[in-house]
């Protein structure tokens, strides 16, 4: 069942985040959006955390999956719900238990379920692993109002299981069909509950279905299809097509990227950058397509250094090769790190022409 929590707000500021107060209650927003990214509700001074707060991070324990999902799944709102319209807030109307519930087996002790029943003597997959939940607010009549939902919806790859308390871990890959359809099934159960919701029965409401990488990988997992429902509408009609993966770099023998070109400009950038000094322990990147082209990319470099002179060089050396050798026409973030944490950072925005770069000390 869907919680009936939901947050009484009052009047909101303008873009700039000054808040007005009406008796004992104060909203403010976080501050000026830059057309690209959302502004977040404040109340009472307190930022408007999930109702169902820290149910993602005990579904899955790649973090990965987890980063990939959320930020993704704010990427895919922003299709039906633009920044510079709406204000974001966590989502404040599936509740903790009801999302435990969701996430369950369908039993007598939980109709709830939306992963299947349990048969005796046999491996039945649970494909639902997580439920995300984000609200978008306008301002209406001097308060700001709910006005359009999105609801992500987490799907396992690989379902992980034993067949005794305490006993050895299997596994089970998934067919993408199989995987696919379960999960346009529970999509279809959790807008028709959201509908028996008087707050969210008649507004807008985006299901986007996520394919979660294995516990192991090195990257996360990829959104499939979204779909957005008008008008209190309760059953899905039809979905958006997401063409998105993610690769590890160095690309593992046999595997090959879109684009052959990026690989070798990060294979050109990764031998640069370990020529430099014998102690550097790795390079890696994570890269993202959408649509067949590099739509961003995060490398990640791990050296042995430790004094402030020979990271300054260092980032100064890779600021260089950076810029000669990585691909354009997308965001590349560079973090250089140790044992001892984060030691330097680079960036790149899409439209840059040149990175930028900082290097962390303390005074």
């Amino acid at each position: 069942m869907v919680a009936a929590s939901s947050v009484v707000l009052v009047a909101c500021g303008s873009g700039k985040g000054v808040g007005t107060n009406s008796g004992s209650s104060k909203t403010e927003l976080t501050g000026n959006n830059s057309g690209s990214k959302y502004q977040s509700l404040i109340k009472d001074g307190h930022y408007q955390v999930s109702k169902s707060s820290g149910v993602d991070q005990s579904q899955t324990s790649n973090t990965f999956n987890l980063q990939g999902f959320q930020h993704g799944l704010q990427n895919i709102s922003k299709k039906e719900f633009s920044p510079d319209k709406y204000v974001f807030q966590e989502g404040q109307y599936i509740s903790t238990s009801t999302t435990y519930n969701w996430l369950g087996r369908k039993s007598k002790d939980n109709p709830e379920g939306l992963n299947p029943s349990q048969p005796k003597k046999k491996v039945v997959p649970e494909y639902l692993q997580q439920v995300d939940e984000q609200d978008y607010l306008e301002p209406e009549g001097g308060k700001m109002k709910l006005k359009g939902m999105t609801i992500g919806i987490g799907l396992n790859s690989v379902y992980y299981y034993t067949k005794e308390n305490y006993g050895a871990q299997y596994s089970k890959h998934l067919d993408d069909a199989d995987i696919e359809q379960n999960g346009k099934e529970i999509a279809n159960k959790i807008l028709a509950r959201m509908r028996a919701n008087k707050d969210t029965k008649n507004i807008p409401i985006v299901i986007a279905l996520y394919k979660a990488a294995p516990e192991d990988s090195l990257v996360g997992g990829n959104f499939i299809a979204y779909s957005v429902n008008k008008d209190g509408a309760k059953e899905v009609s039809s979905w958006n097509k997401v063409d998105e993966k993610n690769y590890v770099l160095p690309a593992s023998d046999g595997e090959k990227l879109p684009n052959d070109n990026d690989a070798a400009a990060f294979n050109e950038f990764k031998n640069k950058a370990q020529s430099y000094f014998p102690n550097l322990s790795s390079v890696t990147a994570q890269a993202h397509y959408t649509d067949g082209s590099l739509s961003g990319m995060t490398i990640n470099v791990t050296t042995q250094f430790y004094s402030y002179t020979e990271i300054n060089s260092f980032t100064q050396y890779l600021q260089t090769a950076a810029q000669k050798y990585l691909p354009t026409g997308a965001p590349i973030e560079i973090q250089v790190g140790s044992t001892n944490g984060m030691q330097s950072y680079l960036y790149r925005s899409t439209n840059d022409k040149k990175f930028s770069s900082h290097v962390f000390t303390n005074y």
